[in-house]
Order: structure tokens, then sequence, then C-alpha cells
């Protein structure tokens, strides 16, 4: 009987294709990801000035970001949204997430109050309460600075 030799697996070779493709697939998904992360604050936006605040710590909490324009309108993933859209959006995004949800509204610092509300109300009737605003630091209140 004559056993067949196969030289080509004592040579130890490893098909790398698979792996080519996992690292190809993580690039993309890294791209897209922090491509949308940048478009939320791509939006030119005068924000608020603050002389108090603090930074959000990072954590694995889900979070949205709103741009509010001073003429009222708002966007959501830079999407323009209605504030009915932005409450079933916000419902769906606390569902698949299964945890809280937080949102962080980046409005104009010339933006009258009427445009925030609806907002504010979108949350509260979609359970959402770890609400904040994106603000500057007014730098006249820094150590060392004189007004």
């Amino acid at each position: 009987m004559r056993v067949r030799s196969n030289s080509r697996r004592e040579t130890g070779e490893v098909n790398l294709t698979p792996m080519i493709d996992v690292v190809f697939l993580l690039i993309i998904f890294f791209m897209l990801s922090s491509h949308f992360a940048r478009q939320d604050s791509q939006v030119h936006l005068a924000l608020p000035q603050a002389d108090t605040g603090h930074d959000q710590p990072l954590d694995d909490t889900p979070r949205v970001v709103i741009n509010l324009l001073r003429d009222g309108r708002f966007f959501l993933s830079g999407e323009e949204l209605k504030a009915e859209q932005l409450k079933l959006r916000l419902i769906k995004n606390t569902n698949a997430n299964k945890q809280d949800l937080q949102v962080r509204i980046r409005a104009d610092r010339l933006v009258p109050y009427r445009h925030v509300e609806p907002l504010l109300l979108a949350c509260a009737e979609a359970g959402v309460w770890d609400v904040s605003f994106a603000v500057v630091q007014d730098n006249s209140m820094l150590p060392g600075r004189r007004n």
C-alpha cells in the first residue's frame, strides 16, 4: 500500500486570507465609527459660555448629540428631525441599547428657549433623564487672566 505524502502541509503554510479579510473589516468599521462621531460636532455653532462646569467622564453609556441651530431646526446624526420624530428615535435608541441613554444638546448661544423646550420635552417623554448642554469655558474667568 502506498502512503501519500502531502509536502504542502509539512512546511507549515498558513492561509492568511481570512485574517486579512477580518483586518480590513475592522479598519472599515473604525473609519465609519469615527466619521459618524465627528459628524455630530462638525456643525459650526457658537456655543454658550460658562464659568463653571465639568467634562463628562468617558464611560460605556450610549450618548447621542442633538445640534440645535439658531432658527430652531435641530439635527440628530446629521438628519433634521421634528420633535415627535426625535422622541421616537430616542425611544428606539434606548430600547436597542437596553440601558439608559445620555443626550448632549449643542445649541447656539443665541437660540431662544422656545426652541430648547421641545427637545427637553421629547427627552422626558422618551424616558431620557441624563441631558446635558455643551458649552465653552469662559476664558476671562481662568486663573491668571485679567478682565
